[in-house]
C-alpha cells in the first residue's frame, strides 16, 4: 500500500536525500544569520516585533535574536533551543555554539555527498569531541586557592564577555561591577540577589553598583522619608475599600443616612484590618496592591512607611534579600516572618525618586543601577551584564580559566588533526572535518573585524605547532599576539559547553532521514 494514503490529505512527507537536505540548509541558514554577531567586532541585529506599537530591540545576544524568530524549518529550530540552553546553563557562548553547530553540519554536508554514512560521521565526531576536550582540560589552570589571582582572572573573563557587547568602550569599569557583585554571592549562582534597575539618562559611565537593595517607588505624603532598624512587613493584600465581592450585587438604601452607614462600615472594616498589620510591630509596610487614602493617612498617624503598588518582582526579591515572608492574612503576628534592614530612606537617581534599603540580612544583595542615553541601550546593557555576571557566577564555582581569542578552537583543531592522521578508516575523514569546523570560529571572528581570516588563521595554525604557544587572533591590531599579555581569559565551563552543545545537536540533525509534517487543522463549520 503507497504511504500517500498513510496520512491525511495536507500532511507532508520527505524522505532520505531531500530530508537530510532541508535539515541542513535550516541549521546552516541559522548559523549564517548569527555568525557576523561573533566576536569584538560583531555587528547589531534589530529585531522589530509585528505586535501592537511594533516594539524594536537592538542586540547582537545570539539568544535573544534567535528567541525572537518564529521558525518553521525543525532543524532550525534545535539549532535555537541549544543556544536557548545554553544562555539558561552558562549565559554565555550562545552565537558561538550555534555557529560550530552550523560549521560541523556544513562539513557533515559535503561527507554525505561523498556517499560516507551519517552514523560514521557521527561516530567520529563524537571521538574527536572527546579529543578536542581532553586537550582543553590539559591546558586549564585554576587560580581559586590565591584569591588575588583569581580575581584578576575574573576581571579579565568579564572584560572578554563584554568585549563583544555594547559595553565594550567602558568593559573596564563593568567587568568590576560584575566581579564585585558576584564576590558577594560568595560562591552561589543564585543571581535572584543581584538586582538590575535601568534609568534613563546620563552615561553608561554613570552606572554603579550599590551594596542593598532600591526599590522604585516613591514614599508617600506625610510619611517618614528615614527609618532606622526596619522591622518590615511584605503583603500582598487589598488596602483599598473593601467593595462587595459579589458579582452583579445591587444594595438598595431608602435614604443618604443608610449610604453614610455602608461607607462607616466599610471604613470601620480597613481600620481594624489597618490595626491588625500595626499590631505586629511593625514600622514599614510594604504592599504588592494599592494603598488608598484612608488606610495610608492611619499608617502615616502611626509613624509607619507605607509603600503601596511595589511590582510582585520587587517584592519577592525585597522579601528574600530583608529576610521576611510575604503575608497575607494577619490575624496569626506570630506565624509572620518579618524582615529586617538597618535604614531606609529616600535617594534620587537621575530625576526619580527611590527607595533604598541598606543593611540587609541577605548580605550578598546588592543593586547594579544602569544609566543609558535609551531605553534600547539600557535593554542592551542589561543582557550584556546579565551574561557577564553568569559567566562569572559559573567560573567562581567551575575555577578553570582558560585563554581565549581564538586559541582554544586552534589548540583543539591541532589535536583532532593528530588524532585523525591516527585514526584508520572513513571516520577519519569525519574527524579531520571537525578540525575544520573549530578552524572556522577564528576565520568568522577575524572576517568580522575586516581583517584577512586566511592569512592569520594561516599563521596561527604555524604559531600553534610549537608547544606551549599562547598566540590567538587580537582583532584590535589586526593581527596575531599573546592572550595572556592581553589578558583575552575565557571560563572553561563554558568553551566545554559550547564544544559538547554544538557537537550533539549536529549529531541529532545527522540522524534525521524522513520529515513528516502534519496535516494543518481544519476549523469546523458551526452551520
Amino acid at each position: 500500500m503507497a504511504t500517500e494514503r498513510l496520512f491525511k490529505d495536507d500532511a507532508r512527507d520527505e524522505k532520505g536525500e531531500r530530508a537530510r537536505m532541508a535539515s541542513f540548509i535550516g541549521g546552516m541558514a541559522i548559523a549564517d544569520l548569527v555568525k557576523t554577531t561573533l566576536g569584538p567586532k560583531g555587528m547589531d541585529k534589530i529585531l522589530q516585533s509585528t505586535g501592537r506599537g511594533h516594539s524594536v530591540t537592538v542586540t547582537n545576544d545570539g539568544a535573544t535574536i534567535l528567541k525572537s524568530l518564529h521558525i518553521d524549518n525543525p532543524a532550525a529550530k534545535v539549532m535555537v533551543d541549544i543556544s536557548k540552553v545554553q544562555d539558561d546553563e552558562v549565559g554565555d557562548g550562545t552565537t558561538s555554539v550555534v555557529v560550530l553547530a552550523g560549521e560541523l553540519l556544513r562539513e557533515a554536508e559535503k561527507l554525505v555527498a561523498m556517499k560516507i554514512h551519517p552514523m560514521t560521521i557521527i561516530s567520529g565526531y563524537r571521538m574527536a569531541a572527546e579529543c578536542a576536550r581532553n586537550a582543553l582540560e590539559q591546558r586549564v589552570w585554576d587560580n581559586k586557592a590565591n584569591s588575588e589571582s583569581f580575581r584578576s582572572d575574573l576581571m579579565n573573563i568579564a572584560m572578554t564577555t563584554l568585549s563583544s557587547k555594547i559595553l565594550a568602550q567602558d568593559k573596564q569599569h563593568f567587568a568590576l561591577l560584575a566581579v564585585d557583585a558576584v564576590m558577594r554571592l560568595k560562591g552561589s549562582t543564585n543571581l535572584e540577589s543581584i538586582q538590575i534597575i535601568k534609568k534613563a539618562g546620563g552615561s553608561l559611565k554613570d552606572s554603579f553598583l550599590d551594596e542593598g537593595f532600591i526599590l522604585d517607588k516613591k514614599i508617600g505624603v506625610g510619611q517618614p522619608k528615614r527609618i532606622e532598624n526596619a522591622k518590615i512587613l511584605v503583603a500582598n493584600t487589598a488596602m483599598d475599600t473593601d467593595k462587595i465581592k459579589i458579582y452583579g450585587a445591587r444594595v438598595r438604601v431608602d435614604s443618604m443616612a443608610k449610604v453614610a452607614e455602608i461607607e462607616t462600615a466599610e471604613k470601620d472594616k480597613m481600620r481594624k484590618k489597618v490595626q491588625k498589620i500595626i499590631a505586629h510591630g511593625i514600622n514599614c509596610f510594604v504592599n504588592r496592591q494599592l494603598i488608598y487614602n484612608f488606610p495610608e493617612e492611619l499608617f502615616a498617624d502611626s509613624g509607619i512607611l507605607a509603600i503601596e503598588h511595589a511590582d510582585f518582582d520587587g517584592i519577592e526579591r525585597l522579601a528574600l534579600v530583608t529576610g521576611g515572608e510575604i503575608a497575607s492574612t494577619f490575624d496569626n503576628p506570630e506565624s509572620v516572618k518579618l524582615g529586617h534592614c538597618k535604614l531606609i530612606e529616600e535617594i534620587m537617581i537621575g530625576e526619580d525618586k527611590l527607595i533604598h534599603f541598606s543593611g540587609v540580612e541577605m548580605g550578598q544583595a546588592c543593586t547594579i543601577v544602569l544609566r543609558g542615553a535609551s531605553f534600547h541601550v539600557l535593554d542592551e546593557a542589561e543582557r550584556s551584564l546579565h551574561d557577564a555576571l553568569c559567566v562569572l557566577s559559573q567560573t567562581v564555582q567551575d575555577s578553570r580559566v582558560i585563554l581565549g581569542g581564538g586559541w582554544p578552537e586552534m589548540l583543539m583543531a591541532k589535536q583532532v588533526d593528530e588524532l585523525a592522521r591516527r585514526t584508520p578508516g572513513k571516520k577519519s575523514l569525519a574527524i579531520d572535518a571537525f578540525a575544520h569546523a573549530l578552524r572556522a570560529i577564528p576565520t568568522i571572528i577575524a572576517d568580522n573585524a575586516g581583517l584577512d581570516s586566511a592569512d592569520l588563521v594561516a599563521q596561527l595554525r604555524a604559531d600553534h605547532e610549537e608547544e606551549d604557544t599562547k598566540t590567538g587572533i587580537d582583532v584590535i591590531t589586526g593581527a596575531v599576539g599573546n592572550m595572556e599579555k592581553l589578558g583575552i581569559f575565557e571560563s572553561f565551563k563554558v568553551k566545554q559547553a559550547v564544544l559538547l552543545s554544538a557537537t550533539e545537536a549536529a549529531e541529532m540533525i545527522l540522524r534525521v532521514d524522513e520529515i513528516i509534517s502534519c496535516a494543518p487543522r481544519k476549523r469546523e463549520d458551526r452551520m
